[in-house]
């Protein structure tokens, strides 16, 4: 019993099994243009292995060197668009996500100096930014992906109540898709978006 206590007293829980999932840190940089709060997203790179074109936030994989995940955050966003770290101002975290296979820590952040940006060619082919207002007002397509459990050939299902018609467990996952001229938002960016959209929409109404 005394191991047991040792183990567990003044213990912090954290995620099961954390230490199995790949960890990100994604910025949802926001700029002024003309006096109008916009958004800046991100096309990735079209020689890319994964995701070449698509549409995303600056971010990416938490390094062990990084001080934390907003550290983290910081770090992608000025590899990824050539500023120095004191022009990005971090305005505060927004809720994380977890997927089958990543945890993902999005943050908000205000670029001081949009004319500064210098997106590095090895990600990034492109930036553009969206109005705020725009994104407001224009809801997104909502769309749902089914989620199964497909066991493997070798699964012992005799050890198992009704065996081979076990009923398993199915979930659901929704799929938001903004557009913005020829631009389609979509995926964990889109989702991060939508987020950030109603934090920020019921901040306001307060």
């Amino acid at each position: 019993m005394r191991q047991v206590y040792q183990a567990l007293q003044n213990r912090k829980s954290e995620l099961m099994g954390h230490k199995n999932f790949l960890k990100y840190a994604v910025m949802v940089p926001l700029v002024e243009i003309n006096g109008e709060l916009n958004i800046l997203f991100e096309e990735r790179a079209h020689h890319l292995k994964r995701q070449p074109g698509e549409i995303c936030f600056p971010g990416g994989k938490i390094d062990a060197g990084d001080k934390d995940e907003r550290a983290a955050a910081v770090r992608e966003t000025c590899e990824e668009l050539g500023l120095a770290q004191h022009e990005v101002e971090v305005i505060g975290p927004l809720d994380y996500l977890i997927t089958s296979f990543h945890i993902v820590y999005p943050f908000a952040a205000r670029i001081s100096n949009y004319d500064q940006i210098r997106p590095n060619p090895d990600e990034v082919a492109s930036v553009f930014c969206v109005p705020m207002e725009y994104l407001r007002s224009h809801a997104p397509e909502l769309h749902y992906v089914d989620l199964s459990v497909a066991p493997r050939e070798d699964f012992p299902y005799d050890r198992i109540p009704n065996g081979r018609n076990y009923k398993w467990g199915k979930g659901t996952v929704p799929e938001f898709f903004y557009y913005y001229k020829d631009r389609v938002i979509w995926g964990l960016t889109a989702r991060i978006l939508n987020h950030f959209l109603e934090v920020t929409e019921a901040a306001k109404s307060n």
